[in-house]
């Protein structure tokens, strides 16, 4: 008897979770237009973000082959060989990340406003700030890491003198 009223418990549980995935605005979303995926992908272009992404297949592959080599060196020649042919293989394959990620900029943003993020990036002030943002991102990088280290030093000399007051010896 307790086994079916845990069973139905659960089963009533699941209907419930279901009932309000399909229910949740997410689930009426409506898919992007072909118009604003076709705009995401000049955006993704534009942006040099698909120049970002194309070491990935070739490093996915070098992962893997490293990891039979590790298991077994005398594989080199022929995990060579294969590697080689994989990246050939899987190149077609580099259009379904620029797909995703265009689709995602097409669910993210309304048709007109991916026209204008696209205007923008066209303008010569979104061609600069694509030229210029890795190097403002890698000095942010760095700013930011050296901050961490300055506030990661007056932690642990706090740390330490608050120790200290209580009676710890360091």
């Amino acid at each position: 008897m307790r086994f079916i009223q845990t069973t139905h418990r659960a089963i009533r549980v699941a209907t419930v979770a279901v009932v309000l995935a399909l229910a949740s605005p997410a689930a009426y979303a409506q898919q992007p237009s072909a118009t604003a995926i076709a705009t995401a992908k000049e955006i993704v272009a534009v942006t040099g973000a698909t120049a970002s992404f194309n070491p990935l297949i070739s490093g996915v592959v070098e992962q893997a082959k490293l990891l039979f080599l590790q298991q077994n060196p005398g594989l080199a020649k022929d995990l060579s060989e294969i590697t080689a042919k994989l990246r050939t293989d899987l190149a077609p394959r580099f259009q379904e990340l620029v797909n995703d990620v265009a689709k995602n900029y097409a669910t993210s943003f309304t048709e007109q406003e991916l026209k204008d993020i696209l205007a923008f990036y066209k303008s010569p002030s979104g061609a600069k700030l694509i030229a210029n943002q890795p190097k403002v991102v890698d000095a942010s990088l760095k700013f930011a890491q050296t901050w961490a280290n300055t506030l990661s030093e007056e932690v642990i000399a706090k740390m330490r003198d608050e120790l200290k007051k209580k009676g710890h010896a360091l």
